[in-house]
């Protein structure tokens, strides 16, 4: 019997990292028989869905969670340092996984004749590389934003070497690794702000990049050639796999919502929907709700909102849905828009998307939601919240021209520390109604559903993400020969 490359893989313990890992490993094992996976799940205090998440998927082959969770009394004493919690609590699995790779060589594996071959990393799970040293195998990053957001963060991992930069308050225009055109620094991520605590850390991080076999990015060729290229001519960092978009799955548990999603949308004209939808973290308060909701009803088009109660200020949760909206919205909105407009909660992202009454979307500019957009061939209205949103929607809009801006400097607020800064009705109908202007001739819906060609073309036979994803591959198997 041919022995099979054991992977483990590792994500940071946040919903959207769990299931772009999940999503990463279905696609490895489809694509080769060889390769069997255990990912490892750490249990964070703030669950933020990741359980419901699990329990929702079925069973595969050659796959299994292992749960490696800590003493909760350990991770309750972590908290007390905010700026050190993420990489802390982390470093405090590491014992635990070493556990399950002893236990797991010396053992008979369900998965049969197996060898370790190496493990799979988060960006923020950089210290279990230590982990793999300790049993010889090479680690791989999973990079789950875009090739950009790399060549930013060795830039300035690199920059804080010469001196202590500080962009907080800046209104400069910065020459950066992987952007063709002047970045301005308003619109910077947070680590490339100012040189703190947390950001010294996630620069530790970038740099130990280096030590790994290769970086895996959720991306394609097509999609980011200068970055990829900058990177490549800077030799910063090892082998780079943009291995395409890795979709997340719509939540198979809540057919009942997604029908009577699909159900509204198949009444509905070609291309003539805006779809509203902001990520795990995504919500408003209501001040900004019924901005949304005037833009909407203004631009006399039909849409798909979903509009998600924020969690109670000072409080890190996931937002849930409304038990009566209409204590948001505008009085009378809902008469008013009745039989143009649906909304909802939960959205099925990727269903929606797929769909061809859709039109614009109205994006927080996640990673994996732009890619989802792009290979949909739907165009974006930029309206990032945090993380590098911001990042994000100045390589939509400026860079790669598959996008029209909202407000690309917003950040939002979850502390709830600060007055609620509103982005006007004016702004989000101005956005809407430039990518609805002139229909499937309009400049930027026409370079996005290029795209979208260019990215099925990438994951056929002989195309870029298609080789990238098998070498890939290739390299994992040589591990164990």
């Amino acid at each position: 019997m041919e022995t099979k490359a054991e992977l483990v893989f590792i994500p940071s313990p946040g919903l959207g990292h769990v299931a772009s890992a999940m999503e990463f490993a279905k696609l490895l094992l489809a694509t080769n028989e060889r390769l069997c996976i255990s990912l490892l799940i750490m249990k964070h205090p703030a669950d933020f869905g990741v359980q419901p998440y699990l329990q929702s998927l079925p069973s595969l082959s050659r796959f299994r969670f292992v749960d490696v969770s800590i003493d909760p009394k350990l991770v309750v004493q972590l908290l007390s340092n905010k700026d050190r919690f993420l990489y802390d609590f982390i470093d405090g699995h590491k014992l635990k996984v070493s556990e399950f790779v002893t236990s797991n060589n010396s053992s008979p594996s369900q998965f049969g004749s197996t060898q370790l071959a190496g493990f799979v990393l988060d960006m923020f799970c950089i210290s279990m590389i230590d982990v793999a040293n300790e049993f010889c195998v090479p680690s791989y990053i999973f990079f789950t934003s875009a090739a950009a957001f790399l060549s930013l963060s060795f830039h300035f991992e690199a920059l804080r070497n010469n001196f202590k930069f500080d962009y907080s308050e800046s209104d400069e225009e910065l020459s950066i690794l992987g952007f063709k055109n002047p970045y301005p620094a308003k619109v910077l991520p947070r680590p490339a702000k100012a040189i703190t605590p947390s950001s010294s850390l996630y620069y530790d991080g970038i740099r130990r990049f280096r030590d790994t076999k290769g970086i895996v990015i959720n991306t394609f060729a097509e999609l980011e050639p200068f970055a990829l290229q900058s990177l490549s001519d800077a030799k910063i960092a090892p082998p780079i796999y943009p291995i395409h978009a890795v979709f997340n799955s719509d939540d198979n548990d809540k057919k009942q919502e997604i029908e009577s999603i699909v159900e509204w949308l198949d009444n509905q004209p070609n291309s003539s929907v805006v779809f509203l939808c902001f990520g795990t973290m995504g919500s408003f308060e209501p001040e900004q709700v019924k901005e949304i909701a005037i833009a909407l009803e203004r631009s006399g088009h039909r849409f798909l909102w979903s509009l998600r109660r924020p969690p109670p200020k000072g409080k890190i949760e996931m937002p849930s849905n409304y038990d009566n909206s209409e204590e948001v919205l505008p009085e009378g909105f809902l008469e008013r828009t009745k039989g143009i407009g649906k909304l909802v909660g939960w959205a099925p992202q990727v269903t929606v998307l797929s769909h061809p009454a859709v039109g614009v979307f109205v994006s927080h500019c996640g990673w994996n939601s732009t890619m989802e957009s792009v290979c949909c061939g739907v165009t974006i209205a930029a309206w990032p919240l945090y993380a590098e949103q911001q990042m994000n929607a100045f390589l939509l809009v400026k860079e790669l021209g598959l996008a029209v801006e909202i407000r690309m400097d917003y950040v939002k607020d979850f502390e709830g520390k600060n007055p609620v800064d509103i982005v006007t009705a004016e702004e989000i109908e101005g956005a809407i109604q430039k990518l609805m202007a002139n229909g499937e001739e309009n400049e930027v819906r026409k370079r996005v559903k290029e795209m979208r060609e260019k990215s099925r073309k990438a994951m056929e036979e002989g195309g870029s993400s298609y080789t990238s994803l098998r070498l890939l591959i290739d390299d994992f198997i040589s591990n164990i020969s």
